[in-house]
Protein backbone atom coordinates (compact mmCIF):
# COMPACT_ATOMS: atom_id res chain seq x y z
CA UNK A 1 0.00 0.00 0.00
CA UNK A 2 1.90 3.23 -1.33
CA UNK A 3 -0.07 5.98 0.72
CA UNK A 4 0.05 9.43 -0.48
CA UNK A 5 -0.23 12.68 1.79
CA UNK A 6 -2.62 15.18 0.39
CA UNK A 7 -2.51 17.24 3.74
CA UNK A 8 -2.57 17.30 7.02
CA UNK A 9 -6.72 15.04 7.52
CA UNK A 10 -6.43 13.35 3.74
CA UNK A 11 -4.39 10.42 2.29
CA UNK A 12 -4.84 8.50 -0.82
CA UNK A 13 -3.64 5.23 -2.45
CA UNK A 14 -3.97 2.47 -5.11
CA UNK A 15 -6.29 -0.35 -4.39
CA UNK A 16 -6.36 -1.41 -0.51
CA UNK A 17 -6.80 -4.75 0.86
CA UNK A 18 -8.73 -6.05 3.70
CA UNK A 19 -5.27 -7.00 5.41
CA UNK A 20 -3.77 -2.96 4.92
CA UNK A 21 -7.08 -1.88 6.83
CA UNK A 22 -4.68 -2.76 10.45
CA UNK A 23 -2.09 -0.01 8.96
CA UNK A 24 -4.25 2.57 8.42
CA UNK A 25 -6.01 2.55 11.80
CA UNK A 26 -2.27 2.65 13.19
CA UNK A 27 -2.20 5.87 11.25
CA UNK A 28 -5.02 6.82 13.14
CA UNK A 29 -7.45 6.90 9.81
CA UNK A 30 -10.98 7.79 11.31
CA UNK A 31 -12.85 7.87 7.53
CA UNK A 32 -12.17 5.67 4.73
CA UNK A 33 -13.96 6.75 1.04
CA UNK A 34 -13.62 4.53 -1.72
CA UNK A 35 -13.52 5.71 -5.64
CA UNK A 36 -13.75 2.30 -7.20
CA UNK A 37 -16.97 0.84 -8.49
CA UNK A 38 -17.03 -2.98 -7.66
CA UNK A 39 -15.96 -5.23 -10.53
CA UNK A 40 -13.05 -3.16 -11.96
CA UNK A 41 -10.61 -5.87 -11.56
CA UNK A 42 -9.89 -9.91 -11.13
CA UNK A 43 -7.84 -9.47 -8.15
CA UNK A 44 -9.77 -6.35 -6.62
CA UNK A 45 -11.84 -7.14 -2.78
CA UNK A 46 -14.88 -5.85 -3.09
CA UNK A 47 -16.41 -2.74 -1.01
CA UNK A 48 -17.92 -4.80 1.39
CA UNK A 49 -14.77 -6.94 2.26
CA UNK A 50 -13.08 -3.78 2.94
CA UNK A 51 -16.09 -2.12 4.82
CA UNK A 52 -16.23 -5.21 6.95
CA UNK A 53 -12.50 -5.46 8.33
CA UNK A 54 -13.01 -1.59 8.34
CA UNK A 55 -15.65 -1.58 10.61
CA UNK A 56 -13.74 -4.01 13.08
CA UNK A 57 -10.88 -1.27 13.59
CA UNK A 58 -13.73 1.29 13.92
CA UNK A 59 -13.49 3.14 10.77
CA UNK A 60 -16.58 4.75 9.03
CA UNK A 61 -16.84 4.02 5.59
CA UNK A 62 -18.22 5.63 2.47
CA UNK A 63 -19.04 4.31 -0.99
CA UNK A 64 -18.51 6.74 -3.35
CA UNK A 65 -17.66 4.94 -6.92
CA UNK A 66 -16.52 6.57 -9.58
CA UNK A 67 -15.76 5.18 -13.44
CA UNK A 68 -12.51 5.79 -14.80
CA UNK A 69 -12.59 9.36 -16.50
CA UNK A 70 -16.29 10.00 -15.26
CA UNK A 71 -15.81 12.18 -12.53
CA UNK A 72 -18.73 14.94 -12.32
CA UNK A 73 -19.23 17.85 -9.90
CA UNK A 74 -21.61 16.23 -8.28
CA UNK A 75 -19.22 13.24 -7.30
CA UNK A 76 -16.78 15.98 -6.44
CA UNK A 77 -19.68 18.20 -4.00
CA UNK A 78 -19.80 14.68 -2.57
CA UNK A 79 -16.53 14.30 -2.05
CA UNK A 80 -16.21 17.78 -0.28
CA UNK A 81 -18.95 16.77 2.24
CA UNK A 82 -17.38 14.17 3.18
CA UNK A 83 -14.29 15.52 4.00
CA UNK A 84 -15.53 17.11 7.01
CA UNK A 85 -16.59 13.55 8.55
CA UNK A 86 -14.10 12.57 11.51
CA UNK A 87 -10.63 12.35 10.27
CA UNK A 88 -7.91 11.67 9.38
CA UNK A 89 -9.34 10.87 5.98
CA UNK A 90 -7.76 8.01 3.27
CA UNK A 91 -9.21 7.81 0.34
CA UNK A 92 -8.16 4.97 -2.72
CA UNK A 93 -9.21 3.98 -6.57
CA UNK A 94 -7.69 1.83 -8.70
CA UNK A 95 -4.38 4.31 -8.76
CA UNK A 96 -5.31 6.92 -6.82
CA UNK A 97 -6.11 8.92 -9.58
CA UNK A 98 -9.75 9.25 -8.88
CA UNK A 99 -9.47 10.25 -5.55
CA UNK A 100 -6.75 12.71 -6.43
CA UNK A 101 -9.17 14.61 -8.97
CA UNK A 102 -11.75 14.51 -7.13
CA UNK A 103 -9.85 16.43 -4.12
CA UNK A 104 -8.91 18.81 -6.83
CA UNK A 105 -12.27 19.68 -8.08
CA UNK A 106 -13.89 19.86 -4.30
CA UNK A 107 -11.38 22.63 -3.32
CA UNK A 108 -11.30 24.39 -6.35
CA UNK A 109 -12.62 27.53 -4.71
CA UNK A 110 -10.62 27.21 -1.50
CA UNK A 111 -7.39 26.72 -2.48
CA UNK A 112 -5.62 28.46 -5.45
CA UNK A 113 -5.14 26.25 -8.09
CA UNK A 114 -1.03 26.18 -8.41
CA UNK A 115 -1.01 25.28 -4.63
CA UNK A 116 -3.65 22.08 -5.65
CA UNK A 117 -1.76 21.41 -9.04
CA UNK A 118 1.67 21.25 -7.04
CA UNK A 119 0.64 19.50 -3.99
CA UNK A 120 -0.91 16.93 -6.27
CA UNK A 121 2.59 16.78 -8.48
CA UNK A 122 3.96 16.17 -5.22
CA UNK A 123 2.19 12.86 -4.45
CA UNK A 124 2.61 11.65 -7.83
CA UNK A 125 -0.67 13.04 -9.70
CA UNK A 126 -0.79 15.41 -12.82
CA UNK A 127 -3.40 17.36 -12.03
CA UNK A 128 -2.96 19.64 -15.26
CA UNK A 129 -5.85 18.49 -17.29
CA UNK A 130 -8.45 19.00 -14.39
CA UNK A 131 -6.27 22.21 -13.46
CA UNK A 132 -7.35 23.14 -17.44
CA UNK A 133 -11.04 22.02 -16.49
CA UNK A 134 -11.03 24.02 -12.96
CA UNK A 135 -10.13 27.00 -15.19
CA UNK A 136 -11.81 26.78 -18.13
CA UNK A 137 -9.79 26.52 -20.82
CA UNK A 138 -7.62 23.53 -22.03
CA UNK A 139 -4.00 22.78 -23.70
CA UNK A 140 -4.20 19.73 -24.32
CA UNK A 141 -5.10 19.39 -27.84
CA UNK A 142 -1.98 21.12 -28.63
CA UNK A 143 0.22 18.77 -25.94
CA UNK A 144 -1.58 15.64 -27.49
CA UNK A 145 0.72 12.35 -27.87
CA UNK A 146 -0.20 10.56 -31.05
CA UNK A 147 0.86 7.18 -32.05
CA UNK A 148 0.51 5.21 -35.74
CA UNK A 149 -1.17 2.60 -33.46
CA UNK A 150 -2.58 2.72 -29.73
CA UNK A 151 -3.61 -0.54 -27.79
CA UNK A 152 -6.24 -0.44 -25.13
CA UNK A 153 -5.70 -3.45 -23.30
CA UNK A 154 -2.28 -4.54 -21.55
CA UNK A 155 -4.05 -8.06 -21.09
CA UNK A 156 -3.20 -11.31 -23.32
CA UNK A 157 -4.74 -9.97 -26.07
CA UNK A 158 -3.01 -6.64 -26.41
CA UNK A 159 0.46 -7.39 -24.97
CA UNK A 160 0.15 -9.95 -28.02
CA UNK A 161 -0.99 -7.81 -30.95
CA UNK A 162 1.69 -5.19 -29.86
CA UNK A 163 4.62 -7.78 -30.25
CA UNK A 164 3.45 -9.06 -33.36
CA UNK A 165 3.28 -5.90 -35.18
CA UNK A 166 6.47 -5.11 -33.69
CA UNK A 167 7.45 -8.53 -34.70
CA UNK A 168 6.40 -7.34 -38.24
CA UNK A 169 7.32 -3.92 -38.31
CA UNK A 170 9.72 -2.86 -35.51
CA UNK A 171 9.44 1.05 -36.82
CA UNK A 172 5.68 1.58 -35.96
CA UNK A 173 5.21 3.79 -32.68
CA UNK A 174 2.54 1.81 -30.23
CA UNK A 175 1.26 2.83 -27.09
CA UNK A 176 -0.28 0.14 -24.83
CA UNK A 177 -2.69 1.74 -22.54
CA UNK A 178 -3.50 -0.26 -19.00
CA UNK A 179 -3.51 1.17 -15.48
CA UNK A 180 -2.91 -2.29 -14.20
CA UNK A 181 0.76 -2.83 -12.55
CA UNK A 182 0.42 -6.64 -12.41
CA UNK A 183 -0.63 -9.35 -15.52
CA UNK A 184 -2.44 -12.36 -14.43
CA UNK A 185 -2.35 -15.80 -16.45
CA UNK A 186 -5.84 -16.25 -15.40
CA UNK A 187 -6.08 -20.09 -16.86
CA UNK A 188 -3.62 -20.83 -13.99
CA UNK A 189 -6.21 -20.15 -11.31
CA UNK A 190 -8.14 -23.24 -12.03
CA UNK A 191 -4.73 -25.07 -10.96
CA UNK A 192 -4.73 -22.97 -8.08
CA UNK A 193 -7.99 -23.94 -7.00
CA UNK A 194 -6.90 -27.52 -7.03
CA UNK A 195 -3.24 -27.03 -5.47
CA UNK A 196 -1.19 -27.59 -8.32
CA UNK A 197 -0.09 -23.85 -8.84
CA UNK A 198 0.61 -21.32 -6.45
CA UNK A 199 -1.39 -18.12 -7.18
CA UNK A 200 2.44 -16.14 -7.35
CA UNK A 201 3.14 -18.42 -10.30
CA UNK A 202 0.64 -17.17 -12.25
CA UNK A 203 1.42 -12.78 -12.01
CA UNK A 204 3.95 -10.90 -13.58
CA UNK A 205 4.81 -7.19 -13.45
CA UNK A 206 3.15 -5.43 -16.17
CA UNK A 207 6.71 -3.50 -16.81
CA UNK A 208 8.34 -6.50 -17.73
CA UNK A 209 6.12 -7.87 -20.30
CA UNK A 210 5.67 -4.74 -22.38
CA UNK A 211 7.72 -5.33 -25.50
CA UNK A 212 10.60 -3.53 -26.46
CA UNK A 213 9.56 -0.57 -28.58
CA UNK A 214 5.86 -0.14 -27.07
CA UNK A 215 5.19 2.83 -24.79
CA UNK A 216 2.69 1.74 -22.21
CA UNK A 217 0.58 4.40 -20.78
CA UNK A 218 -0.23 3.55 -16.99
CA UNK A 219 -3.66 5.41 -17.27
CA UNK A 220 -7.23 4.27 -17.54
CA UNK A 221 -9.17 5.07 -20.92
CA UNK A 222 -12.43 7.12 -20.12
CA UNK A 223 -14.14 8.01 -23.43
CA UNK A 224 -13.53 7.34 -27.50
CA UNK A 225 -13.81 9.60 -30.10
CA UNK A 226 -13.27 7.47 -33.15
CA UNK A 227 -14.27 10.11 -35.62
CA UNK A 228 -11.78 11.93 -34.48
CA UNK A 229 -8.78 9.51 -33.63
CA UNK A 230 -8.91 9.94 -30.01
CA UNK A 231 -9.03 8.27 -26.81
CA UNK A 232 -9.57 10.27 -23.65
CA UNK A 233 -7.54 9.16 -20.61
CA UNK A 234 -8.48 9.94 -16.72
CA UNK A 235 -7.76 13.60 -15.66
CA UNK A 236 -8.85 14.32 -19.63
CA UNK A 237 -5.72 13.53 -21.64
CA UNK A 238 -6.12 12.49 -24.89
CA UNK A 239 -4.25 10.36 -26.73
CA UNK A 240 -4.12 10.29 -30.71
CA UNK A 241 -4.06 7.68 -33.07
CA UNK A 242 -3.87 6.54 -36.53
CA UNK A 243 -4.94 2.91 -35.91
CA UNK A 244 -6.84 1.49 -32.88
CA UNK A 245 -7.11 -1.87 -31.34
CA UNK A 246 -9.28 -2.75 -28.55
CA UNK A 247 -8.31 -5.67 -25.99
CA UNK A 248 -10.50 -4.21 -23.11
CA UNK A 249 -11.10 -7.81 -21.78
CA UNK A 250 -13.99 -8.15 -19.59
CA UNK A 251 -16.12 -7.01 -16.96
CA UNK A 252 -17.22 -9.77 -14.01
CA UNK A 253 -20.52 -7.77 -12.49
CA UNK A 254 -20.28 -9.70 -8.97
CA UNK A 255 -23.21 -7.27 -8.80
CA UNK A 256 -25.49 -9.51 -10.60
CA UNK A 257 -26.34 -12.28 -8.39
CA UNK A 258 -27.77 -10.54 -5.17
CA UNK A 259 -25.94 -10.81 -2.22
CA UNK A 260 -22.68 -12.40 -4.07
CA UNK A 261 -20.82 -8.92 -2.91
CA UNK A 262 -21.66 -9.35 0.47
CA UNK A 263 -20.46 -12.87 0.78
CA UNK A 264 -17.75 -13.77 -1.49
CA UNK A 265 -14.50 -14.88 0.27
CA UNK A 266 -16.19 -16.06 3.27
CA UNK A 267 -19.24 -18.09 4.33
CA UNK A 268 -18.15 -20.86 1.79
CA UNK A 269 -18.86 -18.76 -1.32
CA UNK A 270 -15.75 -18.61 -3.23
CA UNK A 271 -14.70 -18.20 -7.36
CA UNK A 272 -11.72 -19.27 -8.90
CA UNK A 273 -12.76 -15.53 -11.75
CA UNK A 274 -10.49 -14.16 -8.74
CA UNK A 275 -7.06 -14.72 -8.14
CA UNK A 276 -7.35 -13.61 -4.49
CA UNK A 277 -9.80 -16.28 -4.36
CA UNK A 278 -8.90 -19.12 -6.20
CA UNK A 279 -6.60 -20.27 -3.44
CA UNK A 280 -9.75 -20.17 -0.83
CA UNK A 281 -11.79 -22.86 -3.33
CA UNK A 282 -8.55 -25.24 -2.40
CA UNK A 283 -8.84 -24.66 1.07
CA UNK A 284 -13.10 -25.03 1.02
CA UNK A 285 -12.29 -28.30 -1.24
CA UNK A 286 -9.51 -29.70 1.61
CA UNK A 287 -11.53 -29.23 4.87
CA UNK A 288 -15.26 -30.56 3.18
CA UNK A 289 -15.59 -33.83 4.38
CA UNK A 290 -19.34 -34.04 4.04
CA UNK A 291 -21.89 -31.95 2.77
CA UNK A 292 -23.27 -30.43 -0.14
CA UNK A 293 -21.21 -28.85 -2.50
CA UNK A 294 -22.62 -26.10 -5.65
CA UNK A 295 -20.90 -24.83 -8.61
CA UNK A 296 -22.77 -22.54 -11.04
CA UNK A 297 -22.26 -21.52 -14.51
CA UNK A 298 -24.44 -17.77 -15.33
CA UNK A 299 -25.92 -16.88 -18.87
CA UNK A 300 -23.16 -16.46 -21.94
CA UNK A 301 -20.84 -15.17 -22.88
CA UNK A 302 -18.80 -15.64 -20.41
CA UNK A 303 -14.70 -15.97 -20.09
CA UNK A 304 -13.84 -19.74 -20.31
CA UNK A 305 -16.69 -21.13 -20.62
CA UNK A 306 -15.35 -24.72 -19.50
CA UNK A 307 -13.80 -22.72 -16.16
CA UNK A 308 -16.89 -23.27 -13.96
CA UNK A 309 -17.15 -27.31 -14.49
CA UNK A 310 -13.43 -27.41 -14.27
CA UNK A 311 -14.29 -26.55 -10.73
CA UNK A 312 -16.53 -29.20 -10.12
CA UNK A 313 -14.53 -31.85 -11.67
CA UNK A 314 -11.46 -31.00 -9.97
CA UNK A 315 -13.11 -30.91 -6.77
CA UNK A 316 -15.16 -33.75 -7.25
CA UNK A 317 -11.59 -35.87 -8.07
CA UNK A 318 -9.92 -34.53 -4.58
CA UNK A 319 -13.06 -35.70 -2.92
CA UNK A 320 -12.98 -39.14 -4.81
CA UNK A 321 -9.34 -40.07 -4.62
CA UNK A 322 -9.88 -39.47 -0.66
CA UNK A 323 -12.80 -41.29 -0.32
CA UNK A 324 -15.48 -38.81 0.27
CA UNK A 325 -17.65 -38.97 -3.35
CA UNK A 326 -20.21 -40.88 -1.54
CA UNK A 327 -20.44 -38.16 1.50
CA UNK A 328 -19.97 -34.96 -0.72
CA UNK A 329 -22.86 -34.44 -2.92
CA UNK A 330 -22.05 -32.60 -6.12
CA UNK A 331 -24.48 -30.41 -7.66
CA UNK A 332 -24.17 -28.21 -11.07
CA UNK A 333 -26.28 -25.54 -11.73
CA UNK A 334 -26.04 -24.32 -15.26
CA UNK A 335 -28.02 -21.68 -16.68
CA UNK A 336 -27.68 -23.02 -19.88
CA UNK A 337 -29.32 -26.11 -21.87
CA UNK A 338 -26.74 -28.31 -22.28
CA UNK A 339 -23.50 -29.30 -20.42
CA UNK A 340 -21.16 -28.03 -22.75
CA UNK A 341 -21.70 -26.05 -26.15
CA UNK A 342 -19.78 -28.54 -28.47
CA UNK A 343 -21.80 -32.07 -28.27
CA UNK A 344 -18.34 -34.15 -29.72
CA UNK A 345 -17.16 -33.57 -26.00
CA UNK A 346 -20.24 -34.60 -24.22
CA UNK A 347 -19.92 -38.09 -23.81
CA UNK A 348 -16.51 -37.88 -22.26
CA UNK A 349 -17.36 -35.56 -20.28
CA UNK A 350 -20.36 -36.92 -18.59
CA UNK A 351 -18.24 -40.08 -17.80
CA UNK A 352 -16.64 -37.51 -15.22
CA UNK A 353 -20.27 -36.53 -14.47
CA UNK A 354 -21.31 -39.81 -13.22
CA UNK A 355 -18.09 -40.72 -11.88
CA UNK A 356 -18.76 -38.13 -9.16
CA UNK A 357 -21.80 -38.51 -8.94
CA UNK A 358 -22.81 -34.79 -10.01
CA UNK A 359 -25.90 -33.86 -10.59
CA UNK A 360 -26.83 -31.40 -12.99
CA UNK A 361 -29.41 -28.96 -12.91
CA UNK A 362 -29.62 -27.40 -16.42
CA UNK A 363 -31.83 -24.29 -16.98
CA UNK A 364 -30.95 -22.58 -13.59
CA UNK A 365 -29.90 -19.12 -13.06
CA UNK A 366 -28.05 -17.98 -9.87
CA UNK A 367 -30.25 -14.92 -8.79
CA UNK A 368 -29.54 -14.86 -4.98
CA UNK A 369 -27.22 -15.79 -2.49
CA UNK A 370 -27.84 -15.55 1.63
CA UNK A 371 -24.09 -16.13 3.11
CA UNK A 372 -25.08 -15.80 6.56
CA UNK A 373 -27.78 -18.65 6.21
CA UNK A 374 -25.82 -20.79 3.54
CA UNK A 375 -28.17 -20.92 0.67
CA UNK A 376 -28.49 -20.05 -2.93
CA UNK A 377 -31.35 -19.13 -4.84
CA UNK A 378 -32.09 -20.17 -8.54
CA UNK A 379 -34.19 -19.10 -10.99
CA UNK A 380 -36.07 -22.23 -13.64
CA UNK A 381 -38.67 -22.46 -15.66
CA UNK A 382 -41.69 -24.05 -14.92
CA UNK A 383 -43.67 -26.18 -16.94
CA UNK A 384 -46.56 -23.80 -17.88
CA UNK A 385 -43.61 -21.04 -19.13
CA UNK A 386 -43.13 -19.18 -16.43
CA UNK A 387 -40.76 -19.10 -13.90
CA UNK A 388 -39.54 -20.00 -10.15
CA UNK A 389 -37.19 -19.34 -7.69
CA UNK A 390 -36.17 -22.50 -6.01
CA UNK A 391 -33.53 -22.33 -2.92
CA UNK A 392 -30.97 -24.75 -2.18
CA UNK A 393 -28.29 -25.29 1.11
CA UNK A 394 -25.15 -25.33 0.58
CA UNK A 395 -21.98 -26.19 2.57
CA UNK A 396 -19.53 -24.55 -0.08
CA UNK A 397 -20.32 -23.03 -3.62
CA UNK A 398 -18.44 -22.31 -6.61
CA UNK A 399 -19.75 -19.02 -8.28
CA UNK A 400 -19.23 -17.82 -11.90
CA UNK A 401 -20.33 -14.49 -11.74
CA UNK A 402 -22.13 -12.96 -14.75
CA UNK A 403 -20.21 -10.83 -17.27
CA UNK A 404 -20.20 -7.84 -19.40
CA UNK A 405 -18.48 -5.66 -21.12
CA UNK A 406 -16.53 -3.24 -18.99
CA UNK A 407 -18.59 0.48 -18.81
CA UNK A 408 -16.17 2.46 -20.43
CA UNK A 409 -16.85 0.23 -23.45
CA UNK A 410 -20.58 -0.02 -23.60
CA UNK A 411 -20.75 3.33 -23.45
CA UNK A 412 -18.85 4.27 -26.29
CA UNK A 413 -19.99 4.08 -29.64
CA UNK A 414 -17.90 1.62 -30.85
CA UNK A 415 -20.33 -1.14 -29.62
CA UNK A 416 -23.06 -3.10 -31.24
CA UNK A 417 -26.72 -3.28 -29.10
CA UNK A 418 -25.66 -6.19 -26.21
CA UNK A 419 -22.36 -3.71 -25.53
CA UNK A 420 -19.42 -5.08 -26.82
CA UNK A 421 -17.02 -3.93 -29.72
CA UNK A 422 -18.63 -4.68 -32.86
CA UNK A 423 -15.93 -6.27 -35.33
CA UNK A 424 -16.52 -8.39 -38.84
CA UNK A 425 -16.23 -11.94 -37.14
CA UNK A 426 -13.42 -13.34 -39.62
CA UNK A 427 -10.87 -10.01 -40.10
CA UNK A 428 -11.90 -8.17 -36.36
CA UNK A 429 -12.00 -5.32 -37.64
CA UNK A 430 -14.61 -2.72 -36.84
CA UNK A 431 -18.08 -2.76 -39.09
CA UNK A 432 -18.28 0.97 -38.92
CA UNK A 433 -14.58 2.33 -38.06
CA UNK A 434 -12.16 1.05 -40.73
CA UNK A 435 -8.78 1.76 -38.86
CA UNK A 436 -9.72 -0.07 -35.49
CA UNK A 437 -9.71 -3.60 -34.92
CA UNK A 438 -10.95 -4.98 -31.63
CA UNK A 439 -10.20 -9.11 -30.17
CA UNK A 440 -10.21 -10.89 -27.26
CA UNK A 441 -13.45 -10.86 -24.46
CA UNK A 442 -14.65 -7.39 -25.63
CA UNK A 443 -15.48 -8.35 -28.94
CA UNK A 444 -18.08 -9.40 -30.18
CA UNK A 445 -17.31 -12.06 -32.76
CA UNK A 446 -18.60 -15.56 -31.81
CA UNK A 447 -16.11 -17.25 -30.42
CA UNK A 448 -14.98 -18.69 -27.21
CA UNK A 449 -13.72 -16.09 -25.07
CA UNK A 450 -10.08 -17.92 -24.35
CA UNK A 451 -6.95 -16.94 -23.93
CA UNK A 452 -6.07 -19.83 -26.74
CA UNK A 453 -8.45 -17.85 -29.15
CA UNK A 454 -6.41 -14.16 -28.35
CA UNK A 455 -2.81 -16.21 -29.23
CA UNK A 456 -5.10 -16.86 -32.69
CA UNK A 457 -5.99 -13.42 -32.79
CA UNK A 458 -3.42 -11.29 -32.51
CA UNK A 459 -1.29 -12.34 -35.36
CA UNK A 460 -4.51 -12.07 -37.30
CA UNK A 461 -5.04 -8.39 -36.17
CA UNK A 462 -1.52 -7.55 -36.54
CA UNK A 463 -1.38 -9.01 -40.03
CA UNK A 464 -4.58 -7.24 -41.31
CA UNK A 465 -3.46 -3.93 -39.76
CA UNK A 466 0.08 -4.30 -41.32
CA UNK A 467 -1.26 -4.88 -44.88
CA UNK A 468 -3.67 -2.12 -43.98
CA UNK A 469 -0.67 -0.01 -43.64
CA UNK A 470 0.53 -0.79 -46.96
CA UNK A 471 -2.84 -0.01 -48.64
CA UNK A 472 -2.63 -3.94 -50.10
CA UNK A 473 -6.61 -5.65 -49.78
CA UNK A 474 -4.97 -8.97 -49.16
CA UNK A 475 -6.50 -10.18 -45.69
CA UNK A 476 -6.03 -12.79 -42.94
CA UNK A 477 -9.29 -14.57 -41.96
CA UNK A 478 -10.26 -15.73 -38.23
CA UNK A 479 -11.55 -19.13 -37.88
CA UNK A 480 -13.22 -18.97 -34.48
CA UNK A 481 -10.50 -21.21 -32.87
CA UNK A 482 -10.70 -21.68 -29.13
CA UNK A 483 -9.67 -23.98 -26.82
CA UNK A 484 -10.96 -24.95 -23.41
CA UNK A 485 -8.38 -27.65 -21.50
CA UNK A 486 -11.30 -29.48 -19.24
CA UNK A 487 -9.67 -30.71 -16.45
CA UNK A 488 -11.23 -33.62 -15.68
CA UNK A 489 -9.23 -35.03 -13.06
CA UNK A 490 -6.05 -34.79 -11.87
CA UNK A 491 -3.79 -35.56 -14.75
CA UNK A 492 -6.08 -35.93 -17.24
CA UNK A 493 -7.83 -33.30 -19.26
CA UNK A 494 -10.31 -33.33 -22.38
CA UNK A 495 -9.10 -31.42 -24.80
CA UNK A 496 -11.38 -29.12 -26.49
CA UNK A 497 -10.31 -27.09 -29.50
CA UNK A 498 -13.33 -26.22 -31.66
CA UNK A 499 -13.93 -22.67 -33.99
CA UNK A 500 -17.21 -21.36 -35.44
CA UNK A 501 -20.43 -23.12 -36.13
CA UNK A 502 -18.82 -25.75 -33.11
CA UNK A 503 -16.21 -27.19 -35.76
CA UNK A 504 -13.56 -29.64 -34.13
CA UNK A 505 -10.13 -27.63 -34.59
CA UNK A 506 -7.59 -29.62 -33.08
CA UNK A 507 -4.02 -28.73 -33.34
CA UNK A 508 -2.37 -31.96 -33.22
CA UNK A 509 -3.16 -35.01 -35.40
CA UNK A 510 -5.81 -38.10 -33.31
CA UNK A 511 -3.19 -40.47 -33.43
CA UNK A 512 -1.49 -38.04 -31.03
CA UNK A 513 -3.85 -36.11 -28.90
CA UNK A 514 -7.50 -37.25 -29.23
CA UNK A 515 -9.50 -34.19 -27.59
CA UNK A 516 -12.53 -35.81 -27.45
CA UNK A 517 -11.34 -38.26 -24.60
CA UNK A 518 -9.34 -37.23 -21.38
CA UNK A 519 -5.82 -37.71 -22.27
CA UNK A 520 -2.43 -37.33 -19.94
CA UNK A 521 -0.78 -35.74 -22.81
CA UNK A 522 -3.52 -33.22 -22.86
CA UNK A 523 -2.60 -32.27 -18.74
CA UNK A 524 1.07 -32.45 -19.27
CA UNK A 525 0.39 -29.12 -22.40
CA UNK A 526 -1.76 -27.56 -19.48
CA UNK A 527 0.36 -28.25 -16.78
CA UNK A 528 4.29 -27.63 -18.27
CA UNK A 529 3.74 -26.27 -21.51
CA UNK A 530 1.33 -23.95 -21.99
CA UNK A 531 2.48 -21.71 -19.52
CA UNK A 532 6.26 -20.51 -20.87
CA UNK A 533 3.89 -20.52 -24.39
CA UNK A 534 2.24 -17.75 -22.51
CA UNK A 535 4.95 -15.93 -21.03
CA UNK A 536 7.75 -16.69 -23.52
CA UNK A 537 5.89 -17.21 -26.75
CA UNK A 538 2.43 -15.18 -27.06
CA UNK A 539 3.32 -12.64 -25.05
CA UNK A 540 6.67 -12.05 -26.90
CA UNK A 541 5.06 -12.13 -30.33
CA UNK A 542 6.57 -16.08 -31.08
CA UNK A 543 3.62 -16.69 -33.37
CA UNK A 544 4.01 -20.65 -32.63
CA UNK A 545 1.02 -22.90 -34.32
CA UNK A 546 -0.77 -19.52 -35.61
CA UNK A 547 0.57 -18.53 -39.16
CA UNK A 548 -1.97 -15.86 -40.63
CA UNK A 549 -2.69 -16.64 -44.73
CA UNK A 550 -3.09 -13.22 -46.40
CA UNK A 551 -6.31 -13.56 -49.17
CA UNK A 552 -7.96 -11.10 -50.92
CA UNK A 553 -10.44 -9.62 -49.31
CA UNK A 554 -14.00 -11.10 -49.50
Amino acid sequence: MNIKELNANLSVSEQILPSDISELAKRGVRTLICNRPDGEGSDQPLFSEIEKTATEHRIQCHYLPVITGKVNDEDAVTFGELLTNDGPIHAYCRSGMRSTILWALSQAKQIPLTEIVATAKAAGYDMSAVAARIAGKSGEMDAMRSYDVVIVGGGAAGISTAASLLARNNALSIAIIDPAEKHYYQPGWTLVAAGIFTPEQTMRDMASLIPKGADWIKAAVAAFDPDSNTVTLEGCRLIKYTRLVVAAGIKLNWDGIEGLSETIGRNGVTSNYRYDLAPYTWELVRNLKGGRALFTQPPMPIKCAGAPQKAMYLSGDHWYRNQLIDKVNIEFYNAGAVLFGVAAYVPALMKYVERYQAELKLNHKLVRIDGDKKTAYFETATADGGTEIISREFDMIHVCPPQTAPDFIRSSPLVDAAGWVDVDQYTLRHTRYNNIWSLGDVANAPNAKTAAAARVQAPIVAANIIADIKGTHKVAHYNGYGSCPLTVERGKIVLAEFGYGGKLLPSMPKWILDGTKPTRAAWFLKEKLLPPIYWQGMLKGKEWLVNPVMSDEA
